[in-house]
């Protein structure tokens, strides 16, 4: 570096000794045409096409410029730049000097650095390698610390769930059953359920020293527990004890202690279910053989065989309704009040001893639903005591085994000997909506239950209707006849029967009854005609039918939606309509109603030729003479013999419309006849006769 700085001081020196400028420029400059014939010209045409983008030579080749005088021009421009950037060269060049010397001061400085750098990389390298060889050191001490601090946890934990500290030894062994045992009974559980988990514990030496000692502890604690839940079971049993009460406030509150004996103490479990089952199922049974016979005291006097369809009303049937319906007896054959108990389903079961203390008398129905209320809340209940304090909701039908014992031989005694089709009927349906309500409530504990009950139901409800259908058939219409042409108690009984079976199948919907119903109304339309038949009037047989019919069909039609039934009965009635107008017609007017037939009758031999004179002035005059006062015979005739003045309107319109075609058909005929003028004076205009059958019409 010193010689370097030596020739440049020397040569500046001498550069600024020259006096004359010119010569160095000329010392600088270039001849121009030294070499011009020797340069070279391959590659011109690549340069050329390379430069083909460039401003400069496009436009040299546009203009067509000389390239000689324009390389002179360049030339001139470049040493005229070189010159100006010598001149600024030897004014800075003191400066230039000065910047050397520093360059050349700094790279002693830094050569200092290098050598001062180069001993602090060795010596840190040496700590580089004792930093790592101590990192290893540290996470070794740090593996085995955490290794160290996991045993010990595990260990801790192994140590506190295989030993049973002196304060549970005390509680479990001496303490009392409360809930405060039972804390002492969960810790107790874990530990035992530790021992019988780690498998490993049975290779430990520990184990053999501990086994013994928890299984006294636990064989302590099951014994104590099964104690004082055999206890508390057994107060189940004490009389007048509210059983849901004690379940509530007494067991459930130590359901653990089920749980602990169903996971430790599975030698006694089976005993205390067995004891649990044994006490509620006496206890129910008990319970609900005295609420039965309570009901029985409640209940009124039930249908017996003398109240069947047919039954002679001379000797019990109407007298025992009259006399017993509102005091022992509930109406057999009308439904009336008697379905407000399927509203009123869901209500709280009758307590006996106020219905007796008020001398209040239920039907049968009213007891059937009484009874098994209480046992669907009870059933209830119990199903969710098991469900919580056991976990087996399985047992409720062994708890409740007697009790439904007590109910099926109460109903095999009530049931068979019950010939109430309405009672029967209100007992399915109640069945019925008992079933929803348990499923409503999502406790399927009484399904079979109540199916059975059902399937004991329909048999005896068939019974009693062909019981029924059998006397229908087999009575005897002498003792059943009355000289009455008003509707028959029986047919009443019928229709009454009839309406309230299809008001209750309208929700049940049982195609079975549909089909009783039916051959129910064919057998009472079989009994009306052969009580018609005692009749000796034709007309009378044909009012006794019509005010039956008719008291029918208004009964069905109070029961609503009732489908085929009051159609056939319509038609049975409008047959007898016609039959009773015609009797009624020729009470009155014989020969005239004969007349007119033979004269309508084409094939009729009554007449050798065409009616004269002589052949319709007798009718002619009888009916001027009469008609007014037939009239009014006709309107007190169906006044006295109907019962419903509806009906009896219909059929003295249909009567009096009759008569009106009847002599419209004579006074044609009379028009007919040769020299039938003189006859004139006879004849009652059609208007008036209208006229007066309106002014009948309006009196009702």
């Amino acid at each position: 570096m010193a010689w370097i700085q030596g020739d440049y001081n020397s040569e500046m020196q001498d550069f600024k000794q020259g006096s004359d400028q010119q010569l160095f420029t000329d010392y600088f400059s270039l001849d121009e045409d030294s070499s011009s014939d020797d340069v070279p010209l391959d590659g011109l045409h690549e340069e050329l096409k390379g430069c083909s983008n460039d401003d400069v030579p496009a436009n040299i080749f546009a203009n067509g410029t000389n390239l000689q005088e324009y390389t002179r021009g360049v030339e001139s421009n470049l040493r005229r730049d070189e010159q100006g950037y010598l001149e600024t060269y030897i004014e800075e060049s003191d400066n230039l000097v000065l910047l050397h010397g520093q360059f050349h001061d700094c790279e002693i400085i830094l050569s200092q650095i290098g050598s001062l750098l180069g001993g602090f990389q060795v010596e840190i390298g040496s700590i580089s390698a004792e930093i790592k060889s101590l990192q290893e050191k540290s996470m070794e001490m740090g593996m085995k610390l955490k290794n160290r601090k996991l045993v010990e946890l595990k260990l801790a934990k192994f140590i506190e769930e295989i030993i049973a500290p002196p304060s549970l030894v005390t509680a479990i062994i001496d303490g009392e059953v409360n809930e405060e045992y039972l804390r002492h009974l969960e810790v107790l559980s874990k530990k035992l359920k530790f021992v019988g988990i780690d498998y490993m514990l049975n290779a430990s030496e520990v184990f053999q020293d501990v086994q013994q000692e928890m299984d006294r502890l636990r064989q302590t604690a099951v014994a104590k527990v099964f104690d004082f839940i055999i206890e508390k079971i057994y107060s189940l049993r004490k009389p007048k004890t509210n059983i849901q009460m004690l379940q509530q406030n007494s067991l459930l509150k130590y359901r653990y202690l089920i749980l602990f004996l169903k996971e430790h103490g599975k030698e006694k479990y089976p005993d205390i279910l067995a004891a649990y089952i044994d006490t509620m199922n006496k206890v129910l049974s008990v319970h609900f053989f005295v609420y039965i016979e309570a009901l029985e005291r409640l209940q009124m006097n039930m249908a017996t065989p003398n109240d069947l369809f047919g039954s002679d009303s001379k000797s019990l049937g109407v007298l025992l309704r009259v006399q017993e319906h509102s005091q022992k007896r509930s109406s057999i054959f009308a439904l009336g009040e008697r379905i407000n108990i399927l509203k009123e389903v869901d209500q709280p079961a009758l307590v006996p001893h106020i219905s007796e203390a008020n001398a209040l008398r239920y039907p049968y129905e009213a007891l059937f639903r009484s009874l098994h209320k209480l046992l669907i809340d009870t059933s209830c209940s119990e199903y969710l005591f098991l469900e919580a304090f056991f976990g087996e909701a399985s047992l409720l039908y062994e708890i409740f085994a007697g009790a439904f014992t007590v109910i099926d031989e109460h109903l095999k005694l009530v049931l068979p000997n019950c010939y109430d089709a309405i009672c029967l009927m209100l007992m399915i349906c109640i069945t019925r909506k008992h079933q929803v309500i348990m499923s409503r409530r999502r406790i399927p504990c009484l399904d079979s239950y109540f199916d059975k009950v059902n399937i004991f139901l329909w048999p005896c409800f068939k019974k009693v209707i062909d019981m029924h259908l059998q006397c229908l058939k087999n009575c005897d219409v002498k003792t059943l006849w009355e000289d009455d042409t008003h509707p028959h108690y029986a047919i009443r009984c019928y229709a009454e029967f009839a309406a309230s079976l299809i008001q209750l199948n309208v929700e049940y919907g049982n195609n079975q009854l549909d089909m009783n119903l039916e051959q129910l109304h064919m057998a009472i339309d079989n009994l009306l005609v052969r009580l018609a038949e005692r009749f000796r009037i034709p007309k009378s047989q044909a009012l006794f039918l019509l005010n039956n019919y008719d008291m029918i069909i208004a009964v069905l039609k109070e029961a609503g939606d009732i489908g085929k039934i009051p159609t056939f009965f319509e038609e049975k009635l409008e047959s007898n309509i016609s039959l009773f107008v015609e009797e009624l017609l020729s009470e009155h007017f014989t020969d005239l109603i004969k007349f007119v037939k033979a004269y309508d009758d084409e094939e009729s031999t009554s007449f050798t030729g065409s009616p004269t004179i002589a052949d319709v002035e007798p009718l002619v005059k009888d009916f001027a003479m009469r008609w007014k006062a037939v009239l009014e015979a006709m309107h007190k005739d169906v006044i006295t013999s109907f019962s419903n003045l509806s009906c009896g309107m219909e059929i003295l319109k249909a009567a009096m419309a009759q008569l009106l075609n009847y002599y419209n058909s004579l006074s044609e005929c009379v028009k007919m006849i040769p020299r039938s003028s003189t006859l004139n004076k006879y004849l009652v205009s059609i208007t008036s006769i209208s006229y007066e059958i309106r002014k009948y019409s309006r009196t009702f």
